[in-house]
């Protein structure tokens, strides 16, 4: 059921029972409570997320919040930013964190070239570890690319990647076919709002509705309504309404679908 809600000067919402699902969050990042920021989230009708870690810390921090609300899962892995960080230690912890049943996905990890943080031999290593540790254990392998799409999908392609959920997808049309041609899932984050954002909406309308899920990155890529401040997971919707005005449906049936795509993709979540 689709809402109006005057006290959020009239944007639309859905029933806190729908299927709403934030498939990547850093709740660990907001500076707000995370009681009251996953209230916030069921209010809107966001009832899972998927609290991403970025290092082992932060992946052990997802894993209290999993157990401690819920609707709350958690991935554990190490970002390519600081992937010269991934040593024995880092993999065996991250390696121990995956045996949780409320641990539901590996990473993220990946490639980003844009700010190399990391050595981009460092970044192969860690990538290629991840997407072992994702076929070991059968769990989503959750990859963030930035301007590194040739060697991702090479790297993914060449180690027999399986089940792979391409967070805060920044791809054209014909990456998109190629992703969805390997049965990979493809997440839309709160930049496909933005005005400049195009080649991200014609891509996020050529994906079949089985392979595309939905997420607000939070604390970062606030959407347009938003856009300048922290992010959060009640923000997903305004992400949603767009995606469902380029998919020719209504907020709801964008709710479901992208619901239903994200049990296929993360299937620990139910």
């Amino acid at each position: 059921m689709v809402e109006t809600d005057a006290s959020a000067g009239g944007e639309a919402t859905v029933s806190p029972q729908a299927l709403g699902v934030d498939t990547h969050c850093h709740v660990f990042l907001l500076e707000e409570e995370p009681a009251d920021v996953l209230a916030a989230a069921r209010d809107a009708g966001v009832s899972r997320l998927v609290c991403v870690g970025i290092d082992p810390e932060s992946s052990r921090r997802s894993l209290e919040l999993a157990e401690s609300f819920r609707g709350v899962f958690a991935t554990a892995g190490v970002h390519p930013h600081t992937a010269s960080e991934f040593d024995r230690r880092a993999g065996s912890e991250i390696e121990e964190l995956l045996a949780h049943p409320t641990v539901v996905g590996v990473g993220e990890t990946g490639l980003d070239y844009y700010r190399k943080l990391s050595p981009v031999e460092d970044q192969h290593r860690a990538f290629r570890v991840h997407i072992a540790l994702s076929r070991e254990t059968g769990k989503p392998l959750v990859v963030h690319v930035r301007d590194a799409w040739d060697d991702a999908l090479s790297i993914l392609q060449e180690e027999r990647a399986e089940r792979v959920v391409l967070h805060c997808f920044s791809g054209d049309v014909e990456v998109a076919a190629e992703a969805v041609r390997r049965g990979y899932f493809i997440s839309f984050a709160g930049n496909v709002t933005y005005p400049n954002a195009e080649r991200l909406r014609e891509a996020a309308a050529s994906i079949p509705a089985d392979r595309l899920v939905a997420e607000t990155d939070s604390p970062f890529l606030a959407p347009q309504p938003v856009r300048g401040r922290p992010n959060s997971p009640a923000n997903l919707l305004a992400t949603l309404s767009v995606l469902a005005d380029v998919r020719g449906l209504d907020l709801h049936e964008m709710v479901a679908s992208t619901g239903s795509a994200a049990l296929i993709a993360f299937p620990l979540i139910r």
